[in-house]
């Protein structure tokens, strides 16, 4: 009797993406995948931040506002920290870019791009990627 046993086919998962800038032409940048630990992580990182935030932006008072709204830039910082792994194609101020270095001194633009990449690996809705 022969076993119809097929092998097992092995599966590669990359825990990370290489994205081309569309705003800065070679530049190439590389976001983490969204994982079971990552999203633990990250949830952990940004929780209290996000309510305090939905608070703030329920408010009515201008420093409420204006609070939420730096709340919010923090937040969005904490994405870039949490997502980006590498940037390649760029230098900044003569050196080449770092992900610390692409956050602190980049150009906004190429940050909101990589912002809004990283939010869309994490499977966040529209609604959320506002916040």
């Amino acid at each position: 009797m022969t076993s119809s046993i097929s092998p097992l086919v092995k599966t590669d998962h990359e825990s990370f993406v290489w994205i081309h800038s569309e705003t800065l032409a070679g530049v190439r940048f590389r976001i983490v995948r969204m994982s079971v630990g990552r999203r633990i992580e990250l949830a952990k990182r940004i929780r209290e931040s996000g309510r305090r935030l939905e608070f703030l932006e329920a408010g009515s008072d201008v420093r409420d506002k204006l609070d939420a709204a730096v709340l919010k830039a923090e937040i969005d910082r904490v994405y870039l920290e949490w997502g980006l792994e590498a940037i390649e194609g760029l230098k900044i101020d003569g050196e080449d870019a770092t992900p610390e270095l692409t956050i602190e001194k980049g150009p906004a633009d190429l940050a909101a791009e990589i912002l809004a990449k990283i939010r869309g690996e994490c499977g966040l809705s529209e609604n959320e990627r506002k916040n």
